[in-house]
């Protein structure tokens, strides 16, 4: 079961990334550069997140809640 989510989870964040990686370049396109940079700051945090180099904040309250 605790695989099934962690798919889940993985195929989630791949997704999100994806449709970022979209929106960042629509909105290069559009010149827009400060839109541009948050995408692809939100597009850099969903990667962090899916190599386990950072915790998503779900993950960080369970962790305090159980220590």
């Amino acid at each position: 079961m605790r695989q099934s989510l962690t798919t889940r989870r993985t195929d989630t964040l791949d997704y999100i990334q994806t449709l970022l990686g979209q929106l960042r370049a629509m909105a290069e396109a559009e010149r827009c550069d400060m839109l541009t940079y948050l995408i692809e700051m939100t597009y850099v945090e969903a990667s962090d997140i899916i190599r386990g180099e950072r915790a998503s904040r779900v993950l960080q309250d369970k962790r305090n809640r159980a220590s």
